[in-house]
């Protein structure tokens, strides 16, 4: 079951000041990926949470990075950042004038790659609180300002507050498809885009694929057909290890934005 009361990890790196947890993982590889789970040791007792509980490892610093980029090896972020730096590059475009809309920003894994290129700003937006929480504790002075929003239900201040920044790309990153961000969310930050802007985004392999019908594959689907975004960049890659130790495909998106999704679009898509 998932801990909300746990507080200690079994042991810490003293040198580094980053805390090290007993992970154990397993899972025979039937496990839906939005399902997966392992087990960590706290207070000397082993606990159960589901490898999408964000909150829960938020609220434990570094079991966030320690499980994802450590023991499950996740590419992601640095995969969309080299993916975005591959697009701007063929362009001739200088990164020191991004203004990023981070969704689904998190704890500021992906901020922290995208940091690397130089942008003007990053501001992250996500719905849970702790993703924010750790995202000031980790990583201080990362965002310009970040976000706790539903996406779905923004209100007039907050939309303003944020158009008012001008920005000009957008990422999001192992966010979507999975319920985490619903297309109605994604649709309304892309919209916050000027048009021309960068939108870099992953999705599951099989998301674009004619075997995946959610409603967001569909949403991505449409917009690529009417021209709505204009694709560069599409790279596969190895996303990360399953917890049975399988191999996870994505697939890295950059593309300009060449104007608005109708809301209608994503409306009726679950």
């Amino acid at each position: 079951m998932k801990s909300n009361t746990a507080e200690s990890p079994i042991e810490a790196d003293e040198d580094a000041g980053i805390a090290r947890y007993e992970i154990r993982l397993g899972g025979d590889g039937d496990d839906d990926q939005h399902e997966e789970t392992f087990e960590v040791k706290l207070e000397g007792e082993l606990v159960e949470m589901r490898c999408h509980d964000y909150a829960d490892i938020y609220a434990l610093p570094g079991l966030y990075e320690q499980l994802f980029r450590d023991e499950l090896e996740c590419r992601s972020p640095v995969a969309v950042r080299d993916a975005l730096s591959h697009a701007l590059a063929q362009r001739d475009a200088d990164a020191s004038s991004l203004r990023i809309l981070d969704v689904g920003a998190g704890n500021g894994m992906v901020a922290e790659e995208l940091a690397k290129l130089g942008p003007e700003t990053i501001v992250g937006v996500d719905i849970i609180a702790a993703a924010a929480q750790a995202a000031w504790r980790d990583r201080p002075g990362l965002y310009g300002a970040y976000h706790v929003l539903d996406l779905t239900d923004m209100g007039e201040h907050a939309w303003s507050e944020l158009e008012d920044i001008g920005f000009n790309c957008m990422t999001t990153v192992a966010a979507l498809g999975f319920a985490d961000i619903p297309p109605l969310a994604f649709a309304n930050a892309y919209n916050l885009v000027s048009d021309g802007g960068w939108i870099a985004f992953n999705l599951k392999a099989e998301f674009l694929e004619g075997s995946d019908d959610t409603g967001f594959a569909r949403l991505v689907r449409r917009m690529l057909n009417e021209d709505v975004l204009d694709l560069k960049i599409e790279e596969r890659y190895r996303h990360r290890l399953s917890v049975a130790g399988d191999p996870l495909h994505y697939v890295a998106l950059v593309g300009e934005k060449e104007g608005h999704v109708p809301l209608g679009w994503a409306d009726d898509l679950h």
